[in-house]
């Protein structure tokens, strides 16, 4: 086994990025979850995204968005939406033909940040 980063072996910032736009036009095209990004900017939203992966996979990218927590506190994403969400960014992996054991690697660290991205109904 190599000592290439998850980032490196994912193929860096451009492949990251070709996965993160799979993951958003299947997310986009999902009624269950898509609402949560009708007035967003999505080229802005790629682009912020393909850096947070970028930084959570071991790349060289530093992640300098809002804390995870603070930027989901008023969307009141259910357990099931982040499952939904992170479904679409397993198939974008396999899309891309990512390797069993990255994928897990990728989900993982992800998977990591749910109960920041979980909250509660905007009225309680």
């Amino acid at each position: 086994m190599s000592n290439e980063t998850l980032y490196e072996r994912l193929g860096g910032e451009p492949a990251i990025g070709a996965i993160v736009s799979e993951f958003y036009d299947r997310v986009l095209a999902d009624d269950r979850v898509n609402h949560y990004f009708d007035d967003v900017d999505m080229a802005d939203q790629r682009s912020h995204q393909t850096k947070f992966l970028s930084a959570v996979t071991g790349g060289p990218i530093r992640y300098e968005g809002e804390e995870m927590a603070t930027a989901h506190e008023e969307l009141a994403i259910t357990d099931a939406e982040f499952e939904i969400v992170a479904t679409h960014l397993d198939d974008a992996l396999r899309e891309f033909d990512v390797g069993d054991a990255d994928r897990e690697a990728v989900m993982e660290a992800v998977s990591g940040f749910e109960g920041d991205v979980v909250g509660p109904p905007a009225d309680e």
